[in-house]
């Protein structure tokens, strides 16, 4: 029986096409101002020291335009996206069977969690400022790359053991086979998500979804 169920975001709850039409240009554009006006910040000053390299900007813009799954590049694009969230100049994606699945879920009592290759604060920035209102409060872990790789059994496996989340008893969502097969690995159930707006390949691995509708009806109503 599964009672906590972990989703990743880009292209699972929300399309690639914003993460990567909205969202990443938008920390492209406003990095250089942003860093100009916060980088003697505490936290924006310890995320720079992560960076290496004598000119951290290039650094950081050689890792956006390689999507480098680096912890610090990731944490400065959700403080740009809190900035951006507030103003409202954006708005969080959720493809339109999401907002109500979650709702449903939650109020079954499944325990809710997402896990993204984003950071906390962008994931929580997110579904807070998302196009279906606040849906923050229906998630009670936000796990992002300190947790480890998303293509590692290991990863999970501390997610599982952070979470409190019983063998066998936690679904993870995706859209990427070999995140899949890692959360596999370390005991979790499965479901690729292969929603045609986004072009994703099915695996044959794991079980299917066309979207959270249909991986309800697998949960049993």
């Amino acid at each position: 029986m599964i009672t906590h169920l972990l989703t990743d975001i880009e292209g699972t709850t929300t399309s690639i096409a914003f993460v990567h039409r909205t969202l990443f240009p938008y920390a492209a554009e406003a990095l250089e101002g942003f860093l100009a006006a916060h980088g003697e910040d505490p936290e924006v000053a310890a995320l720079l020291a992560e960076v290496p390299g004598p000119d951290r900007l290039a650094t950081l813009r050689e890792w956006m335009a390689r999507d480098v799954k680096a912890t610090p590049l990731k944490a400065l694009q959700g403080l740009i996206w809190r900035a951006g969230y507030a103003s409202g100049a954006l708005r969080g994606h959720l493809w339109p069977d999401v907002p109500g699945a979650l709702r449903a879920w939650r109020a079954r009592g499944l325990r809710l969690a997402v896990y993204s290759s984003g950071s906390e604060e962008a994931q929580r920035l997110l579904f807070r400022h998302s196009e279906a209102g606040d849906l923050e409060p229906l998630f009670e872990g936000f796990f992002d790359t300190r947790m480890g790789g998303k293509r590692e059994a290991e990863s999970y496996a501390r997610i599982a053991a952070a979470w409190g989340a019983p063998a066998g008893a936690a679904l993870f969502l995706s859209d990427v086979a070999e995140e899949l097969d890692a959360a596999r690995a370390a005991g979790f159930a499965t479901c690729q998500l292969v929603r045609p707006e986004d072009g994703t390949t099915p695996s044959g691995r794991h079980p299917e979804a066309r979207d959270f509708n249909d991986v309800t009806a697998r949960l049993g109503g």
